[in-house]
């Protein structure tokens, strides 16, 4: 049931943001003078109603053909997440080799590992290539022109972030003709909501608001919530070598959590519960998690020369929340008795800074051709961190009884933290004709972490460096080594030291891989890679502690574009073994927590050439068994889930309309959908997502 207070604010956020999308809408004509070409803000054009891309937009090879990056990326375009209907990042990112739900269930926001690694909510997911947003709350869909996954990307330019790799969300921007489209949107749930989206060119000057509400239900019993959002856009030329972005969003979410199920050995071995319906929850529907968070972002891109550009950028990302976290315990099986225990906490906010200036180039020396960058990122992020209120109630499994409503704490902040992230970084990829590229980067960090009760510096030299061939225009092989910085993990809330961040460390990668392009507008990947990082894990003494090397070794392959004018596809597939090389003694030897030693992917989209306007698409998505915490001690099995979906495009009283539906989990599998740290989430029920959209 939905609090009186949010439904409120709901309302009131949907007549400020409705009339003001109308306003701009009732006014086309005055974007005639638009320029015939939105390339004035996006730098390179790319493929349009493509489930491939020909460009990356993020970090150190921005705006480099994605066929010339000697890095794995995957890239997840609009076209793509309009056919699945995503509406979180772990949605649109399961189409990734490798990627899954880590440690909480998917209501909530999407808490993601990449090749077996957890990446930090604070660092490795990115807006615009930019700024980390705090990725506690769950970032809005529709108002992103793309997905990358960049990975093992993350340490020369970004800083200190998760080795895995960047999430980097790509807001959609002005667009060169006037736009307004309206979509309605529901599920088989109950959910129901409306976004509009506006576009306007003024001349020079450019602005794109994506706005939207909607109420929310899970299938799972007890479990509700609401949520809004407004994602602006403003473009500015001045000049024609002076360009000015400027990004704001704001996210408001509220949700119950279904409680987890928290594992517990009974000599050394753990005895997962059996798959209950995915619509039980044993917890209650006031144990909500609510916050709402502010992205901000300001670019200056200024041309001084000749293909040479200086670029300055700042921005800010504040989250606050509060949460009612739960985990069902020491349960008997045969009786069904057991314990939920409740963390609350209240007000538990953070904000994040960076601050980033670059130059970047090209010149010769000889025969080869240099593409340099230069720059300096300042990066910080305050936190706090709530002291928990917990509370424990007797539950049964199989008859669950009512939790009786327990007000929210005060809010005690016994711990604030500050960490300070300044990087100087350079990097030059030096090409040799279109056949070889050598790339060389450095970054010197000064990286600090300090609270109340520790105080924590690091001041690394890292390197990456690598190599690409290309023996033909449409083939290439490339090898690379890239060290990384990580931030110290934080804690969760099951461990005895909740909240507590842990140091700094480096990790180190090495990935080899080919690509092929055997057709226009089909790419197919294949790499291998090998990580070394630091451990960080749940003990057997309920203390989560960095100890020991993990090693991360494994291949990938993905294949992603168009087999034919009318069939798209989106494939993926890896192999890994992540295993505890040193520490503890009984972890040592171990296979990683969450991780498959085998998943993949695959999904297609089919126009009817006999049906104009009718798209159908079908998917399958495997993740293999895993083990639920260090030691070991449990693995849950692997599972399939099937989607069906279509869509219609048409031309109703002279607009264009599409209507969309799309069947995620058709087959009403029952699976664990993340687990770790003795922690396991179930997947949700089978929904069935509807859409209907129009440009007016």
């Amino acid at each position: 049931m939905l609090l009186p207070v949010d439904s409120a604010r709901l309302f009131r956020l949907s007549r400020a943001i409705i009339p003001a999308g109308l306003l701009l809408a009732a006014h086309p004509a005055q974007a005639e003078d638009a320029p015939a070409s939105d390339k004035d803000v996006v730098v390179t054009a790319d493929r349009a109603n493509s489930f491939g891309v020909d460009f990356v937009q993020a970090g150190t090879f921005r705006d480099a053909r994605l066929i010339d990056t000697p890095l794995t990326v995957a890239i997840m375009t609009k076209p793509l997440l309009d056919a699945q209907q995503a509406r979180s990042v772990i949605d649109a990112v399961r189409n990734t080799p490798g990627v899954t739900q880590a440690q909480i269930n998917t209501s909530i926001y999407s808490n993601l590992a990449v090749r077996g690694i957890t990446l930090n909510n604070f660092t490795n997911v990115r807006w615009n290539g930019i700024l980390p947003v705090a990725n506690l709350i769950e970032q809005p869909i529709e108002s992103k022109d793309r997905i990358e996954v960049l990975k093992g990307a993350a340490g020369l330019y970004y800083g200190f972030a998760t080795p895995s790799g960047i999430v980097n969300l790509v807001t959609e921007r002005p667009t060169s003709a006037p736009l307004t489209r309206v979509e309605f949107q529901g599920d088989s749930n109950g959910s129901i909501g409306a976004n509009i989206d506006v576009s306007r060119r003024f001349g020079t000057t450019g602005i794109r608001i994506n706005a939207g509400t909607s109420l929310l239900e899970t299938g799972v019993r007890r479990t509700s919530g609401n949520r809004s959002f407004v994602t602006a856009a403003f473009d500015w030329k001045p000049a024609d070598n002076l360009q000015i972005l400027l990004d704001g969003e704001y996210i408001y979410k509220t949700i119950t959590e279904p409680t987890e199920f928290s594992l517990t050995a009974v000599n050394g071995v753990i005895t997962p519960p059996p798959l209950q319906s995915a619509r039980k929850n044993l917890g209650a529907a006031w144990m909500q998690g609510r916050g709402w968070e502010t992205n901000l972002l300001g670019r200056v891109n200024y041309d001084f020369a000749p293909n040479w550009r200086m670029s300055a950028a700042i921005g800010q990302s504040y989250l606050t929340r509060d949460r009612a976290y739960s985990s069902f315990g020491g349960y008997n099986l045969a009786t069904g008795k057991g314990i939920v225990t409740v963390a609350q906490t209240s007000g538990n906010d953070y904000t994040n800074n960076v601050y980033r200036g670059d130059l970047s180039g090209t010149f010769r020396t000889g025969p080869i051709e240099h593409s340099l960058l230069v720059g300096v990122a300042y990066q910080t992020r305050n936190g706090n961190v709530p002291t928990a209120k917990r509370t424990s109630f007797a539950q049964n499994l199989y008859d669950p009884v009512v939790i009786l409503y327990q007000a929210k704490p005060p809010r005690i902040i016994p711990n604030p933290t500050r960490t300070e992230d300044l990087g100087f970084y350079a990097f030059d990829r030096a090409s040799l004709g279109d056949w070889l590229q050598v790339t060389v980067g450095w970054r010197k960090t000064r990286y600090t972490d300090v609270s109340l009760t520790s105080s924590y510096k690091i001041t690394p030299d890292t390197f990456s460096y690598g190599a690409m061939v290309k023996p033909v225009r449409w083939a290439m092989l490339y090898a690379n080594y890239i060290e990384g910085l990580e931030p110290g993990p934080i804690a969760q809330q099951i461990a005895n030291n909740a909240g507590e961040v842990l140091p700094a460390a480096i990790s180190k990668q090495k990935e080899a891989g080919v690509k092929i392009e055997p057709v226009r507008g089909l790419l197919l990947t294949g790499a291998y890679f090998h990580i070394k990082r630091p451990s960080a894990y749940l003990n057997s003494a309920n203390y989560y502690v960095q100890d020991g090397e993990a090693i991360y070794e494994g291949g990938e392959f993905s294949a992603v574009g168009e087999l034919t004018r009318n069939l798209s596809i989106s494939a993926s597939a890896m192999t890994l073994d992540a295993r505890q090389q040193s520490g503890a003694a009984n972890v040592v030897g171990k296979q990683i927590e969450n991780v498959a030693k085998f998943s993949g992917s695959l999904f297609v989209e089919y126009r009817v050439p006999a049906v104009p306007g009718l798209r159908i698409s079908g998917g399958v998505f495997h993740t293999g068994r895993r083990a639920v915490n260090a030691l070991n001690q449990a693995f849950v099995p692997g599972y399939e889930t099937f989607d069906l979906g279509a869509s219609y495009g048409f031309d109703l009283l002279g607009k264009k309309a599409i209507v969309r539906a799309y069947g995620d989990n058709i087959t009403g599998k029952r699976y664990w959908a993340s687990t770790g740290s003795s922690l396991l989430a179930q997947g949700l029920p089978t929904t069935v997502r509807l859409a209907f959209s129009i440009e007016l």
